[in-house]
């Protein structure tokens, strides 16, 4: 199965207890992806959260197409308030994985460094097509993700 590795890494203005603590709630997430529309059916069990996740796709700019998408999710909290994770996979209709990453560091100046790493697995012939999608969602979650958390100074 074709696979690449896709790391973004930018600043936030905010400690990494507030990125965790965003990112850790599934519902968040909608607005973070421009493709994604809902999150539902969410279970948490032993640090864990599992949920359902749709992505909605226009085809051909006429129609719409919900692909409905398994996520789990971790948070990693224990070396607040210096650092912290969040990280967790996808499972995909159509055979594309990805495994994904955000490690944030704090800065002595205030604010967190973040790492979004994703980890795409695709079948043959989407590898390319998927690659571009997600690097886009990369881009675009860093400047959500700013004004969402933005400190008022």
């Amino acid at each position: 199965m074709p696979s690449t590795e896709l790391t973004h890494s930018y600043e936030i203005d905010a400690p990494p207890a507030a990125l965790l603590a965003h990112l850790a709630e599934p519902q968040n997430y909608i607005g973070l992806s421009p493709l994604l529309a809902e999150v539902r059916d969410m279970r948490h069990e032993d640090g864990v959260t599992h949920y359902v996740a749709v992505e909605r796709f226009r085809i051909l700019g006429l129609v719409n197409h919900d692909n409905v998408i398994r996520v789990t999710l971790h948070a990693e909290d224990a070396r607040l308030p210096a650092e912290a994770a969040v990280h967790g996979q996808v499972v995909s209709p159509g055979g594309v994985r990805m495994a994904y990453r955000f490690a944030f560091t704090a800065h002595p100046a205030g604010g967190s460094q973040v790492l979004d790493t994703l980890h795409l697995h695709t079948p043959p012939g989407l590898l390319r097509y998927a690659a571009t999608k997600a690097a886009a969602v990369q881009a675009e979650r860093a400047r959500v993700l700013a004004h969402r958390l933005r400190r008022d100074t």
